[in-house]
């Protein structure tokens, strides 16, 4: 029955990529869908690409020490986007295709090359987590060696991507994320209930526990949460949206729905902490299923796995490879910027296979990249697009600066000292603030107006 669901999945996801790959008249159509999708096809794409691989895997995994705590996994998600709303739609207004073009428009040329550089760079890390969980999953539920697994997944990935393009993504993203939410659910209904009381209690560990304080919190929030206010994959399902209207209410309704399933996917990994210790991540996933839930939800819930997986993966992958193009070409709605964006897709793929070779880790490998990320856009976008007075003179040193701190804060405590590592990733965010703000004061009074008004 497992494997009858995944074949009749694979089918339709196939049937839907070559539909999507017919359907498609011009670069317009690859890159944003024709830029007319709706508000529930939004909404599901934002939400599958969220719900990736790696957030529902990692989440589980972080159950085993954070038990509830590690709801804020997601919960962190939620925040992001509630505190993209106020800007959601001058985003949508402002920007074409990728979040490096509206960067460009406040800080300039240089700037937007230079980010065009950083964020694939940091972004191979996103990729590579996407092909860390399809592996882990292969691997679980199937028996496959993990290099076979990332081998398979690599593939899957680059297929799916390199034909369909953001059409096959925005179609099948809808139908992916009830998926997800389906193959979730049923596990946490059909897990026997009269053992619940066995595990943690949840007033005693949720908001915080021992292993999860509010300085933890904080940093989430400054490297995690904040990816969603101001995300390349985020603003890539923006920019497909029909009008502004479909984009405000598409990343409400997705904040909204978070905040439950947040806790259903805590409530599932801290009860497979509690009684199947011996498995981490997709392995306790398999453990839940293999033991606890008929066949045909088994299979049900190893299709919401891929689900995420590839949708959050194709996401990722055909806004990195669309970052790089734009460093080439200013205006890549042309058909030479088009056939280069297809090759950079097979590109970063290849080279994130590698990664995840190497780095096994789904949170590291998605920590370690947003962190860098973070560092670097987070403070500039927000001050561009709440139209505070930065400075634009030390804006790409204020880039450079602020991602390296950070990214070096996570590296150190990761692999060395927690601590140290903390105030190192604070330092970049603050490096990052007095080089846009302080002391080299504020914009003149004309160079204020006239920004506004081109905002306006």
């Amino acid at each position: 029955m497992k494997i009858t669901i995944l074949i009749i999945y694979g089918i339709i996801l196939l049937l839907i990529g070559i539909y999507s790959f017919l359907k498609i008249k011009t670069p317009f159509d690859y890159f944003l869908a024709g830029k007319k999708t709706g508000i529930w096809q939004i909404s599901g794409s934002l939400l599958a690409t969220i719900l990736g691989g790696s957030a529902i895997l990692g989440t589980i995994g972080l159950s085993a020490s954070q038990s509830w705590a590690s709801s804020w996994y997601i919960l962190s998600a939620s925040l992001g986007l509630f505190g993209l709303l106020p800007i959601v739609r001058k985003v949508y207004a402002k920007g074409k295709f990728t979040l490096p073009e509206l960067i460009g428009q406040y800080y300039g040329e240089s700037a937007r090359k230079v980010t065009s550089v950083i964020i694939p760079v940091a972004w191979l890390g996103i990729v590579a987590a996407q092909i860390i969980a399809g592996a882990q999953i292969l691997v679980s539920f199937f028996g496959l060696g993990y290099s076979i697994g990332v081998l398979i997944t690599g593939v899957i990935f680059i297929i799916y991507t390199y034909i369909g393009g953001q059409v096959s993504i925005m179609k099948t993203d809808l139908f992916q994320a009830f998926f997800i939410l389906a193959g979730l659910i049923l596990t946490a209904f059909l897990i026997p209930a009269d053992r619940i009381s066995a595990i943690p209690d949840f007033k005693s560990h949720f908001p915080f526990n021992d292993s999860f304080s509010p300085f933890d919190l904080f940093i989430l929030i400054l490297t995690f949460s904040s990816t969603f206010v101001v995300g390349p994959d985020i603003y890539s399902r923006v920019f497909c949206a029909k009008d502004s209207k479909t984009a405000f209410y598409s990343v409400l309704i997705v904040a909204l729905i978070l905040i439950p399933f947040a806790f259903v996917l805590s409530y599932v990994g801290t009860y497979a902490a509690t009684f199947h210790q011996d498995a981490v991540n997709s392995s306790a996933l398999v453990n839940l299923a293999t033991v606890y839930l008929p066949e045909w939800v088994s299979g049900i819930l190893v299709a919401a796995l891929i689900s995420a997986v590839l949708s959050t993966a194709a996401t990722t992958l055909l806004t990195t490879a669309m970052i790089i193009s734009e460093w080439f070409h200013k205006d890549i709605n042309t058909q030479k910027s088009f056939k280069q964006t297809k090759l950079f897709i097979i590109g970063i793929a290849l080279l994130s296979m590698i990664i995840s070779l190497k780095v096994t880790s789904i949170v590291s490998s998605l920590l370690l990249a947003l962190s860098f990320y973070s560092g670097a856009f987070i403070i500039p976008m927000v001050a561009a697009l709440f139209n505070l007075p930065y400075n634009k003179r030390f804006a790409i040193t204020a880039m450079l600066a602020g991602g390296a701190l950070a990214l070096t804060g996570k590296l150190v405590m990761t692999f060395s000292q927690p601590e140290a590592g903390q105030f190192i990733l604070i330092s970049g965010f603050l490096a990052n603030f007095v080089l846009l703000f302080l002391p080299f004061g504020k914009k003149d009074k004309k160079e204020a107006e006239s920004e506004i008004l081109q905002t306006d």
